[in-house]
């Protein structure tokens, strides 16, 4: 059979496309393979990170604060005390447009303007009425209570840990002088440790009433205590100002002892 050379030159062309086609979805082949390949092992170092112990996975820097271990531990509660609907010994000025006026009356009316106290200022209160604060100290008269900061004088709160976690972070502030406790119900044998973040550490009582560890007597580490304890019931992690009050921040962590 003989071919002319329109024919011939035909003829090759659709060789060369043939030829470009296999090579083509050989590739083509070749990478959806690798993907696969690809995909099946991101999945398996997946799950190669998730089975590793918690205790493996250090941070590359110490801890500072409870805010960094929240992003170690699975869900742990946070406790803050209430703000409201409680007894106010004493506030701080806190006023976006100071100084704050100082008041003869509970009320914005002329002419009852008795002084102005620059922000920062501590002020003792008497008692308050319809967002209004009666002070004493450093002058006698009212101030908007929305102009000031201030934290109840007494807060018992009982810790109430989250079902993923035994781990929670108390978390407040303490202005003037008073007095807050926070509970944890425990039984004998478990462990209970206390990391300090701020500058107070909590007293630690046990349900019998007997002082387990009070700030500085904490013995090693004085930010951090660990023990067992030796009785089921409620144990109390109290703070107490005598003054102008202070931050806390602690970490409470809760374990089971397995023999």
């Amino acid at each position: 059979m003989s071919f002319n050379m329109g024919q011939s030159i035909l003829i090759g062309i659709i060789g060369l496309a043939s030829s470009t086609s296999v090579a083509y979805f050989t590739i083509q082949s070749g990478s959806s393979q690798f993907s696969t390949n690809f995909l099946q092992t991101q999945k398996l170092d997946s799950n190669l990170i998730s089975v590793v112990p918690k205790h493996q996975l250090k941070s590359s820097s110490s801890t500072s604060n409870s805010s960094d271990l929240v992003s170690q531990n699975s869900s742990p509660v946070v406790i803050t005390p209430p703000t409201s609907g409680c007894k106010i010994s004493m506030a701080i000025v806190d006023d976006p447009k100071p100084p704050l006026n100082v008041r003869s009356s509970p009320e914005v009316r002329e002419g009852n303007k008795v002084a102005q106290l620059n922000n920062n200022t501590f002020v003792s209160v008497a008692d308050e009425k319809s967002g209004w604060l009666q002070i004493t100290e450093p002058v006698i008269g009212w101030v908007a209570k929305n102009r000031t900061r201030s934290t109840c004088q007494r807060v018992d709160k009982t810790i109430t840990f989250s079902p993923e976690s035994d781990t929670a972070i108390v978390r407040g502030e303490m202005i003037g002088t008073g007095n807050h406790n926070y509970r944890v119900r425990m039984i004998q044998g478990q462990t209970m440790t206390i990391k300090n973040f701020g500058d107070v550490f909590p007293a630690i009582i046990s349900p019998d009433g007997q002082l387990m560890a009070r700030e500085p007597n904490i013995k090693g580490n004085e930010n951090e205590w660990t023990d067992t304890v030796p009785i089921s019931g409620v144990y109390t992690l109290e703070l107490d100002s005598n003054f102008r009050g202070f931050e806390y921040e602690f970490l409470v962590e809760i374990k089971e002892n397995r023999q």
